[in-house]
């Protein structure tokens, strides 16, 4: 039998419920296992994306870029924080680009033994516009991919000194 060694974990921040939960997987998974948290979020480029098309004025992209960039670094760090509460070490990257191209570009960077992931659960039309960040990177990921979806009930898991740790239901 293969031994499974987690010592680095990825966890993908979009500050959704589902990426929260995500982050509560991670934490309670970073102390079980001793493991260092790298917390990422991807802050996509939105003239890319076509969200200022038409009459409307365009603020200056550098600066949107570094506002989004720095408020997201802002509440990474808060996260970051709360999982050194926890005896985890955490590390805030920020970065641009594509979200499952830059998730897989870092995991194979550090190292990533376990992503955990939240996913939105979209269906149907949805998900054919969308597309589905999750399901890229379980595809192309250099190791195992831990997705967190809607749950119905809270979930209480118990950390290794004992204390409870409830993961709320959304």
């Amino acid at each position: 039998m293969t031994t499974v060694a987690v010592t680095r974990i990825l966890v993908p921040v979009d500050f959704s419920p589902q990426s929260d939960m995500a982050v509560e997987y991670a934490t309670t998974i970073g102390v079980r296992f001793g493991a260092r948290v790298d917390l990422l979020h991807v802050v996509e480029d939105p003239f890319a994306l076509g969200t200022w098309e038409g009459d409307t004025e365009r603020p200056d992209r550098r600066a949107l870029l570094e506002g989004l960039s720095a408020s997201a670094r802002h509440r990474l760090d808060a996260m970051a924080g709360a999982f050194s509460r926890h005896g985890v070490t955490a590390v805030v990257h920020v970065r641009p680009g594509r979200p499952a191209a830059a998730v897989q570009a870092l995991a194979e960077e550090c190292g990533t033994d376990l992503i955990v992931m939240g996913t939105h659960g979209r269906t149907g039309v949805a998900h054919l516009l969308m597309g589905s960040v999750a399901e890229q990177v379980v595809r192309s990921a250099p190791c195992p991919v831990l997705t967190v979806g809607k749950m119905k009930e809270p979930v209480t898991a118990t950390l290794p000194q004992g204390l409870p740790v409830q993961v709320p239901a959304t």
